[in-house]
């Protein structure tokens, strides 16, 4: 393996900008808390934001399309150097890339979601993110991480048509439910790459044999899912004759993760967090199959168990444990960032539950879910600004 990063002009660049986690994890979580405050502000009736005219899509947009894909973004664009031993995207190119994620962030709210600018903008980053992406994994032929590509240009494409369609609800649910279940393919690609090995890693015991059939079975159900939605109308995808397929896919997903070795975690909340995070994709294909068995779950309340469950919990364990693996610190973490995990999977929690036994105070469960992720996010913000903003601690480029 070679040399791939040079001290001497490393030390040239803002540390912020010295590696694609550091800019997209602190912005990413910066914007989680604040776009979180103001989508409470507007529920609650606190404040308007005067260039939004369907808060609803704004919230559902934003949290997807704006917070989510930037930490995939950050994670991916750090993970490429690991895998192929080519550097990184940095530097102004970086900062070009991170510019353009918060341009329609920041004007969003003021000028409005007829914006062709902010759009063009917002359908611009991404791309440029998945060409640094693919460079070294074709120049290293790294065929195992090219499905990545297809899947950044998969969420471009559905977060170009929120922005054309963001004034009919029926057919923007349909394409914000599908973003979450790509990104939650995602998680299930990736937690069943470093879950097992995390695990092994931290409690000293072997890592659990994988078992192909189980592996591939549970993550193609996962994928035969999302093509659904991605070719068929809600009403098809949600009726009785797809049920079984939702109860199939929970069960394959539930049963690959319970053999990670959960109960031996505890201890650890880097890991205690992966674990339950990953344990929402079977919780939420479950309230999908009750949905369509015309239970009283709705179709918010199943893909927030993907969305604030699944996603905001693997993204907050994620971002813990990949700033500080990357800035050269310990893989522990203090009293504040195991409080953010638990407050974290209190708001999913909270946003499901709530509603659900007691619909009368609906809105309270929503408030105190909103409250909890602001927090969650607010104290990864206190806690990481000065980690993900100084150069690593042991000297090492990155």
């Amino acid at each position: 393996m070679h040399q791939i990063l040079d001290n001497y002009k490393e030390e040239q660049i803002v540390p912020l900008f010295r590696l694609g986690f550091r800019p997209f994890f602190l912005f990413g979580a910066l914007f989680a808390a604040v776009a979180m405050f103001l989508w409470l502000g507007q529920l609650n009736g606190w404040l308007t934001l005067p260039g939004i005219g369907n808060p609803t899509w704004w919230h559902g947009h934003e949290m997807l399309f704006g917070f989510g894909a930037a930490i995939v973004a950050g994670f991916l664009l750090t993970a490429v150097q690991n895998w192929t031993s080519h550097p990184g995207v940095r530097s102004w190119p970086l900062a070009l890339v991170v510019g353009l994620w918060m341009l329609p962030r920041t004007l969003l709210p003021w000028l409005g979601e007829e914006n062709t600018f902010l759009m063009l903008a917002d359908l611009l980053w991404l791309p440029l993110c998945t060409w640094f992406l693919a460079k070294p994994i074709l120049i290293t032929r790294q065929w195992r991480n090219l499905f990545f590509v297809p899947l950044l240009l998969i969420l471009t494409l559905l977060n170009g048509a929120s922005w054309l369609w963001h004034a009919e609800w029926t057919t923007v649910e349909h394409l914000l439910i599908t973003t979450v279940l790509l990104f939650t393919t995602l998680i299930a690609v990736m937690g069943g790459r470093v879950i097992p090995f995390f695990t092994a890693r931290a409690t000293g015991q072997e890592k659990a044999t994988p078992w192909l059939w189980l592996d591939r079975t549970a993550l193609a159900a996962q994928w035969f899912i999302l093509l659904l939605w991605l070719l068929l109308p809600t009403q098809w995808i949600t009726s009785i004759y797809i049920m079984p397929l939702y109860i199939v896919a929970a069960s394959l997903h539930l049963w690959r993760q319970l053999r990670w070795h959960l109960p031996s975690t505890f201890s650890h909340p880097l890991l205690w967090s992966l674990h339950l995070a990953y344990l929402f994709i079977p919780l939420g294909l479950l309230a999908l199959a009750a949905h369509s068995a015309d239970l009283p779950i709705t179709l918010s309340m199943a893909s927030h168990l993907l969305s604030a469950g699944c996603m905001g919990t693997m993204i907050l364990g994620m971002m813990a444990r990949v700033s500080l693996g990357h800035s050269g610190r310990a893989l522990q973490v203090g009293r504040r960032i195991t409080v953010a995990f638990a407050l974290v999977i209190a708001a999913a929690t909270m946003r499901v539950v709530i509603p659900l036994c007691w619909p009368a105070n609906t809105l309270h469960g929503w408030n105190l879910s909103a409250l909890a992720w602001i927090a969650a996010y607010g104290l990864f913000v206190w806690v990481y600004t000065p980690i993900l903003t100084r150069p690593r601690s042991d000297g090492r480029p990155g």
